[in-house]
């Protein structure tokens, strides 16, 4: 077998793997759909043994423009992340950044005492400290019989 004869041999073997990958995975939300719900947000949550803690990157994005509820066990964050337009024209080699509108809905172990939150941004990190209730502990009944 000459050198081109082995050349030919090595192109079809290399033809024959990139035919035999697997398709792409599509994403779990279509373009469309993700464009009308907005982008999830990432969070780190733990608890301790008085309250639960959030946190999340959110470089961008101003405290204003940050929504937060709760609703017994339920946490909601939305908000959204303002692209800063450059004035220079170009193509982008890589975009991984999310744009856009967020959020994020969490149901946490127990129920939380929503009024005395905190929620702070130092260096693009959200942390929200929400305390826990009482509520779980237990309460001894005496029973007292009528005559």
């Amino acid at each position: 077998m000459g050198f081109f004869d082995k050349l030919k041999d090595t192109e079809k073997k290399s033809e024959k793997k990139k035919e035999k990958k697997e398709p792409e995975k599509k994403a779990e939300i279509e373009p469309e759909e993700n464009a009308q719900k907005g982008g999830q947000l990432s969070l780190d949550i733990y608890e301790t043994g008085e309250e639960f803690i959030i946190r999340s990157t959110v470089a961008g994005v101003k405290p204003e423009d940050l929504d937060i509820s709760i609703d017994g066990d339920l946490v909601s964050i939305k908000g959204s992340r303002t692209e800063i337009k450059e004035e220079k024209e170009g193509k982008y080699i890589y975009r991984e950044c999310y744009w856009g509108e967020f959020s994020r809905e969490i149901i946490l172990p127990e129920e939380v005492d929503e009024t005395k939150t905190e929620a702070t941004i130092k260096n693009g990190v959200f942390t929200l400290k929400i305390p826990k209730t009482n509520k779980s502990k237990k309460t001894k009944v005496t029973v007292t019989p009528i005559e």
